[in-house]
């Protein structure tokens, strides 16, 4: 047995400068795709989104270079809907402040795209990866092609009979880069330990914690319709919805099972309520963690959550009084995004000590 374990010992100590050196990738990775998300976010609340009309995964790459580039693509958002309806008479300095945001959303997406793949490659070639991990890492890389497919369907929506993209695509563009953050950071908290100990080689999921991530996800889709409805610009009172917790138009819409995905007063209804039950799931799982006397990685880790989930409802309410300023849009959404890797940590820390 001791000799089993020795060989163990030797070989996780050949393997963790490898493992070491995925997990920084995959943590920069992380960190891309977070400032992706942040860029995402400042693209829709200045209403960026529809200034490029074409989609050239290549050649899109390259901006206006020339006074006569700049205004070909400037002609061709004035053939939209938003150009007529919203923005009419916008100069072409105004058209530039909102290409760059969307340019420089796209121009992020590429170079996500190759600070995953390169490396991915020479980590294979030169056997880095853990056994597993390439099949992994290729579905990751997959979603995220899909992704960019994903961004001009989404785009794509609001360039003919509308002024603003479809909430449903919308929503699915907003969930899946939460999901491939999800699996990023998963698989880099699963290189921080033997491959042994990691939750793939036996722990045990906790359904609780699974259920928090699993209803923040549903958060996330529901906060989606909410910045596609522009819901946050009624109702701006708490913790009351202008003195009443359930508003009179809250089905307004008919028929109403439309009101969940296109009236913004129910939008906003749903978010506030399932933030409430996030925050109850996350005030139990801290409680179960100290009552129990649960290891101390495991109670430091349920107290970050309640923490973060606790920051972000005070920073979504204060968002939500204020009228949904910029600023304060962008930092609840990327707030979001470090809730999340606080939540999928909480599910490995609780798995490997099941």
């Amino acid at each position: 047995m001791a000799s089993i374990e020795t060989m163990n010992g030797k070989a996780d100590a050949a393997a963790a400068p490898r493992d070491r050196a995925v997990q920084l990738w995959l943590w920069f990775v992380a960190a891309l795709v977070l400032a992706m998300i942040t860029v995402g976010g400042a693209t829709r609340l200045t209403d960026s989104g529809l200034s490029i009309t074409e989609w050239k995964p290549i050649l899109g790459a390259i901006p206006p270079l020339t006074e006569a580039h700049w205004l070909d693509a400037f002609h061709k958002y004035k053939e939209i809907p938003e150009y007529h309806l919203v923005n009419k008479g916008m100069s072409l300095e105004e058209f530039k402040f909102i290409y760059w945001w969307e340019w420089g959303h796209r121009f992020l997406g590429r170079i996500i795209g190759l600070a995953f793949a390169i490396p991915l490659a020479v980590f294979w070639y030169t056997g880095a990866l853990r056994r597993g991990y390439p099949v992994k890492l290729l579905g990751v890389l997959a979603l995220g092609g899909l992704q960019g497919f994903i961004g001009w369907y989404m785009v794509k929506s609001g360039l003919v009979d509308r002024v603003d993209v479809s909430q449903y695509r919308l929503a699915l563009h907003l969930t899946v880069a939460f999901l491939i953050l999800a699996l990023v950071v998963w698989l880099a908290f699963e290189l921080g330990r033997p491959q042994r100990q990691s939750v793939a080689a036996g722990g045990k999921l906790k359904s609780l914690p699974v259920l928090i991530v699993a209803a923040f996800f549903v958060q996330v889709v529901i906060g989606a319709f909410v910045a596609s409805l522009k819901g946050g610009l009624v109702h701006n009172t708490w913790p009351s919805m202008n003195g009443v917790f359930i508003p009179d138009d809250l089905w307004a819409i008919e028929p109403w099972h439309h009101n969940p995905f296109e009236n913004p007063v129910m939008a906003q209804f749903n978010h506030r309520l399932i933030a409430y039950a996030i925050f109850a799931l996350a005030a139990i799982e801290a409680w179960r963690a100290f009552a129990s006397r649960a290891r101390q990685e495991v109670r430091v880790s349920a107290g970050l959550l309640l923490a973060g989930v606790i920051g972000q409802a005070a920073l979504g309410i204060w968002t939500l009084l204020e009228a949904v300023p910029i600023g304060l849009g962008i930092a609840h959404q990327s707030c979001a995004a470090i809730l999340l890797i606080l939540a999928v940590r909480h599910v490995h820390v609780t798995a490997r000590h099941a």
